[in-house]
């Protein structure tokens, strides 16, 4: 499979600036999942902008309608 790092960096909401994985989807979402955490692609721009991946955090944000 071949990847798309370009296509993806134009959606990638990650405002982590020093992170290596940003348009490499696969890898980002093994390094969060094996954290526990979901990518900043699963959170609103407010959301994302704390740095609280957790799976805790995007339960509430479900809950209350935000995701």
């Amino acid at each position: 499979m071949e990847c798309k790092k370009e296509q993806n960096l134009k959606s990638c909401n990650c405002t982590y600036e020093p992170c290596t994985r940003k348009g490499v989807c696969c890898d980002c979402l093994k390094y969060h999942l094996n954290m526990r955490q979901l990518p900043a692609c699963c959170f609103p721009a407010d959301a994302e902008l704390t740095y609280d991946r957790s799976f805790e955090l995007f339960a509430r944000l479900v809950q209350e309608k935000k995701v």
